[in-house]
């Protein structure tokens, strides 16, 4: 086999770092162009995956407006008016009266009181903690809110609360240290 002629390839200087390499030399920067071009892809990914979470999890709604059609009709007032529930005695319900006080016999006295009223108390004790300061009485049904409130209101016009704390007793009447102890 007949040797090569030489070419413009073949003529390089005898100290060039260079050798056996048939292409330019690369332009300066291309190195930042790769870093620049891999850095966009990065973000867009990064991007798409936290938009994906945020649908996926419904913390985050694509239909535009939602937020300011909420906002005007929650500015706007009732056309209707909130039904107010009127208190009733339930002789049927089932009554716990807990004692939130250090206070010798409330639970006691306040269980006469509902007694005399027309109220069935089922339970008279002390609450597991002393340190009570707003006497409540508590309902778990919701269809029980104008019997709690009729409670309350032989208590002496005490607070009402929706809670599913007390599951013993349709009513629990907690004692707190702002309750007035009326006798007879």
């Amino acid at each position: 086999m007949a040797p090569e002629p030489l070419d413009s390839f073949d003529n390089l200087p005898a100290d060039s770092p260079r050798r056996g390499v048939h292409r330019g030399p690369r332009p300066r920067g291309r190195g930042w162009v790769a870093f620049g071009w891999a850095a966009l892809a990065t973000g867009v990914l990064v991007a798409l995956g936290v938009l994906g979470l945020l649908v996926v999890n419904n913390g985050f709604q694509l239909t535009p407006g939602a937020s300011s059609t909420t906002a005007a009709t929650d500015a706007l007032p009732s056309a209707t008016a909130t039904p107010t529930v009127e208190p009733t005695v339930d002789p049927q319900a089932t009554v716990t009266i807990l004692n939130g006080t250090n206070t010798e016999g409330l639970a006691t006295r306040a269980g006469e009181r509902a007694t005399a009223d027309g109220w069935s108390v089922g339970a008279e004790a002390n609450a597991s903690s002393t340190d009570v300061t707003v006497s409540t009485v508590y309902y778990s049904d919701a269809a029980s809110e104008a019997a709690a409130k009729g409670l309350a209101a032989s208590l002496g016009g005490i607070a009402t609360a929706l809670s599913d704390q007390f599951q013993g007793a349709s009513l629990t009447a907690v004692l707190g240290t702002d309750y007035t102890d009326v006798a007879g």
